[in-house]
């Protein structure tokens, strides 16, 4: 009865170390992935979020201003 217990034991811990080493490669492919990402999203000119809502605010700034002249340019011309 022993050798049967003795089997299951160390297929237990096969498995368990293997289980380890999956852990560890899917980590080191997400590292792996994340530093390409990072690396190619850097070779293209994306902007960032904070840039990108700093342009947008601006954009809407000059569209108010645009529509408040346009209005002003319309009240003048109507004199």
């Amino acid at each position: 009865m022993e050798a049967p217990n003795k089997i299951f034991d160390e297929m237990s811990k096969l498995m368990t170390n293997a289980m380890g080493v999956a852990q560890g490669a899917k980590t080191e492919a997400e590292t792996a992935m994340k530093s390409w990402m990072d690396r190619w999203l850097a070779e293209r000119d994306f902007v960032t979020r904070e840039e990108f809502d700093a342009v947008k605010a601006m954009a809407t700034k000059a569209r108010e201003e645009n529509e408040a002249l346009k209005a002003r340019l319309a009240a003048l011309e109507a004199k």
